[in-house]
């Protein structure tokens, strides 16, 4: 299931806002994930060669736990229209076949001059941190949203 989409305008954020996003990890996500990147590493796909690996078995792409990050900033917080400018990663623990991710993106800066939020990203499986690191992501004004609807005194959101 897809998240439902919500926006919000620079003005709209503050210190602290967060927005959390749970997904089941199942073996589709991992198979297409390496359809589509072409990483077929056999820890990812091989359940045989995952057995031997200090995981023990398959284990998701670091990039896909990281790319539902992306979920969350471009449909929920800050939502559409929001623009990635840079992302850190630190990957804490494996995310298994399986596995609920909870991702959790707060609010931890905002830099009114250019527009742009400091958000502070972590995904966790049953309360271990598994990934972590900030974003930093340009939020469109609602001016810059729809000029015409400010200027009416309506716009979205409004």
């Amino acid at each position: 299931m897809l998240p439902e989409l919500r926006i919000l305008y620079f003005e709209d954020l503050e210190v602290g806002l967060s927005e959390t996003l749970s997904k089941v990890i199942a073996s589709s996500d991992v198979v297409g994930f390496a359809e589509i990147t072409g990483d077929r590493n056999p820890i990812h796909l091989s359940e045989h060669f995952a057995a031997r690996t200090p995981f023990g078995t398959r284990i998701a792409h670091g990039l896909y736990t990281a790319g539902l990050i992306s979920a969350v900033l471009g449909t929920r917080l800050p939502g559409p229209g929001a623009v990635y400018i840079s992302q850190t990663l630190n990957f804490r623990a494996p995310v298994r076949i399986g596995d609920t991710v909870d991702v959790t993106v707060e609010v931890a800066e905002l830099v009114p001059e250019r527009r742009r939020a400091r958000l502070k990203c972590t995904c966790s499986v049953a309360g271990e941190v598994v990934l972590d690191g900030e974003a930093l992501v340009k939020v469109p004004t609602k001016a810059e949203a729809d000029p015409l609807a400010v200027r009416m005194g309506g716009g979205r959101g409004a």
